[in-house]
Parts: C-alpha cells; sequence; structure tokens
C-alpha cells in the first residue's frame, strides 16, 4: 500500500514537534489489520503509533520548505492587532492554534506571547504554552533551514525584538485590569485546597495544554 510519507522521512505532529517515521507496519485492532506508522520524536524521545488513515485527521505533515520557514520568521516582526487582556480568550484563541499546527499558527502565539509578556508578565498557563510553541518553532525551522537550534533561537529573539528598534506594542484591549490576576487566583486556590507546592498545581492547572501536547490513547496514537 502507498503512503503518504515513508520510512526515514521527517515529519512534525501538531504540538509534540518534529519526528521521524522509523516503521510503517501492520498491527491488528478490533478484528482488523490497520497500517501504522511508527514516529520517533527526539525532543521528548517519545514513539507514537499514528494509524495512516487517520494521520491527515491529526495533522501531521511534512516540515515546511525553506521558504516558509523564513515567511514564519519574518512573521514575528510583522505589525498585528492589539492584544485582548481577557486571559481565558487569549489562551484559547492561542491553543487552537498550537492544535492546528502549521508553522505559521505557532510563530503567531510566540508573537503574541512575547509581546503581551512587555505589558505585563504572563501568568503560569501562557508562560508554558509560549515555551512549548517557541520550542515548535525553533525545532522545525532548524530542520527547515539546516541550521542549529541555538542559531535559531537567536534569529527568533532578534525577529521579536530588533536591535534598536522601538516597541511595536502601543496598546492592548483593556477588558479588566485584573483579569491575569484572577487567573493566578484560581491557580493558587486550587494549590491549597490540594495542600500542593506551586509546580504540581501548574502541572494540574495545564491539563488543556497537556492534552494538546500529547494525550494519545489506543485507537490513535501512542503505544
Amino acid at each position: 500500500m502507498d503512503t503518504k510519507f515513508k520510512v526515514n522521512q521527517k515529519v512534525v505532529y501538531p504540538s509534540q514537534g518534529v519526528g521521524v517515521v522509523t516503521e510503517i507496519f501492520e498491527k491488528k485492532f478490533k478484528d482488523e489489520m490497520n497500517l501504522y506508522y511508527k514516529i520517533y520524536i527526539e525532543a521528548s524521545d517519545m514513539i507514537v503509533m499514528v494509524p495512516v488513515a487517520k494521520a491527515e485527521e491529526l495533522g501531521i505533515r511534512q516540515i515546511v520548505s525553506k521558504k516558509e520557514a523564513e515567511e514564519a520568521l519574518n512573521l514575528l516582526s510583522d505589525e498585528f492587532e492589539p492584544i485582548t487582556s481577557d486571559w481565558k480568550l487569549r489562551y484559547q484563541m492561542n491553543l487552537d492554534l498550537l492544535k492546528k499546527g502549521t508553522v505559521k499558527d505557532i510563530a503567531t502565539i510566540v508573537r503574541c506571547l512575547y509581546n503581551r509578556s512587555k505589558v505585563k508578565e504572563l501568568p503560569i498557563l501562557e508562560r508554558k504554552l509560549y515555551d512549548s510553541a517557541k520550542k515548535l518553532l525553533e525545532d522545525e525551522i532548524s530542520f527547515a533551514l539546516g541550521k542549529s537550534s541555538k542559531e535559531i533561537e537567536a534569529t527568533i529573539h532578534t525577529k521579536l525584538e530588533p536591535p534598536g528598534a522601538a516597541p511595536r506594542v502601543k496598546h492592548t484591549i483593556q477588558l479588566d485590569d485584573d483579569e491575569d490576576d484572577d487567573l493566578m487566583d484560581d491557580v493558587n486556590e486550587k494549590s491549597r485546597r490540594r495542600n500542593d507546592d506551586l509546580d504540581d498545581d501548574d502541572d494540574g492547572a495545564s491539563d488543556d495544554l497537556d492534552d494538546a501536547e500529547g494525550d494519545f490513547d489506543e485507537d490513535d496514537d501512542a503505544f
């Protein structure tokens, strides 16, 4: 059977990062034989098994071209709409982009949250989302351009903060001055109820992001 991806081909798994197809094999599931990709994701040292028939639905795609990678980097410097101060709306919008997983979507998240952090320190969930998106962007662009992650990390920073450039964020759409503070209060309250430390609470509060980063079930993804 012909498959879209071949063994040893590098692919992108949305919210997980760059991986390589190590094997294409048949496996019996619910009394039926199904064809699977076995994909090794180096960044997380994880192996996932994805039904070939569901790969497109799950958003698995080939690494972008050099041109597309450059366009994503340039997008980091583009002008953009003012950022809402409503953390719930902002977080959900960016989480949806992360799940879509195109390189431009990831660059949009990085640009949005970096510039929001210049206005006010990011709350826990958004900081985690920003770190994840930035890592995904670095990994794919480094493969696409044949450069090291360190080189791409430096390039991303320069695109976000050009030397001598005036700040691009002039204002935000202000819905509630305490929106972000309310999030922190919610997180701290959960921490107190569970009598746990802040780090554990961060993990518990981040279910949506963790799901996006790889909550696999037997039918669809990982074993």
